[in-house]
C-alpha cells in the first residue's frame, strides 16, 4: 500500500489518476506520467542550456573583433575553447537510458545510497519518513533486498526522501542527512522506521531525533544536533520533494526500478520479479 501525498497543512489532495488511497496506483499510468514530466523538465533544461551557450560564445565573439582602425592594435587572443555541455544538455540524448538512470543522482560518494554506482541495475526510492507504508517496506522487505541484490553487487540503490506530510516530515529529512554526512544513513533508517506505529504519521521532535541518532551510532551527536537547524538542508529538502512532485510521484513510498515502475508497500515477490526482469 502507498501513502498518498498531503500538503504541508495536513489535508489530503484529491486522489488523482495516479493515486487511490489506500491502494497502488496503476503501474502504467504512473510510469507514462513519470516519462511525460521527465521529457518535459528535460526539454526545458535543454533549452536554457543551448540559451546559455548562445549568449557565451556570443561574448565571445564579441570580445575577438577587431579593435576599431584609431584603436592600438589589440594583443592576439589565445584560443578559447568550447564549454562542455552540461548534463541536462547531454541528457537530451539519453531516452534510451533506463528511467531510474535518469532520475537517480549517480554520485559515487552518495551517503544515501548503497551498493556498486555501475551495478547494472538502479533502484530509486522516495520516501517520507513519517510514512507508516515507507516504515513496513523498509522493516520487512527492504532487508532482503540490500542482502540478495545489493551487497552482491547486481542493484545500485538509491534513497531521495520528500516532505509529504507537514515539519516533522522535514525535521526528519534533516536529521536523516545530518546522519548520513556521518555515514550513518543506513542505521538512522533501519532505528527511525522500527520505531514507527503500525498507522498514521509519528510525531519527529528533537529530542526523538536524537534519540534515534544516538541508537543509530551517529558519532557526533553535537554536530548531529547542530545540523538539525541547518537551513541549508530543509532548503534541499524542500527542492528535493518540488522536483520530486514535477516529475509526478504523488505517493510513498515510490519506486523506479530500471525501466519499471511501483508504488507501495507491496509483497517482496513483486520486488523481485521486477528487479529480475531488468537484470541484463
Amino acid at each position: 500500500m502507498s501513502e498518498p501525498v498531503q500538503n504541508p497543512t495536513g489535508r489530503e489532495h484529491a486522489a488523482s489518476p495516479m493515486t487511490v488511497p489506500g491502494a497502488p496506483a496503476p503501474q502504467a499510468l504512473l510510469e507514462r506520467e513519470l516519462r511525460s514530466r521527465l521529457r518535459t523538465s528535460t526539454i526545458l533544461n535543454v533549452i536554457l542550456g543551448l540559451v546559455s551557450l548562445g549568449l557565451l560564445i556570443a561574448v565571445i565573439l564579441l570580445a575577438l573583433r577587431p579593435a576599431a582602425p584609431e584603436a592600438a592594435p589589440a594583443p592576439q587572443a589565445t584560443a578559447t575553447s568550447a564549454p562542455t555541455p552540461s548534463s541536462s544538455t547531454a541528457a537530451a540524448g539519453s531516452d534510451a537510458a533506463p528511467l531510474a538512470e535518469q532520475v537517480a543522482r549517480r554520485t559515487a560518494d552518495d551517503p544515501m545510497a548503497f551498493g556498486d554506482i555501475d551495478a547494472p541495475v538502479t533502484i530509486v526510492e522516495w520516501v517520507d519518513y513519517r510514512c507508516p507504508f515507507c516504515a513496513k517496506y523498509t522493516n520487512e522487505t527492504m532487508p532482503a533486498i540490500i542482502a540478495d541484490y545489493v551487497d552482491t553487487g547486481a542493484v545500485r540503490y538509491e534513497v531521495h526522501d520528500v516532505s509529504f506530510f507537514g515539519e516533522d516530515s522535514t525535521a526528519a529529512a534533516v536529521a536523516a542527512r545530518a546522519a548520513a554526512a556521518q555515514g550513518r544513513f543506513g542505521e538512522f533508517l533501519r532505528v527511525l522506521y522500527a520505531a514507527a506505529p503500525a498507522s498514521g504519521h509519528p510525531d519527529m521532535p528533537r529530542e526523538t531525533l536524537v534519540g534515534f541518532a544516538q541508537k543509530a551510532g551517529v558519532p557526533d551527536i553535537a554536530a548531529f544536533t547542530a545540523a538539525l537547524d541547518d537551513p541549508s538542508l530543509a532548503a534541499a529538502v524542500t527542492a528535493d520533494t518540488a522536483r520530486a512532485q514535477q516529475m509526478g510521484v504523488t505517493s510513498v513510498p515510490f519506486f523506479v526500478i530500471g525501466d519499471e515502475v511501483l508504488s507501495g508497500a507491496l509483497p517482496e515477490a513483486d520486488f523481485r520479479k521486477v528487479i529480475d526482469a531488468q537484470a541484463p
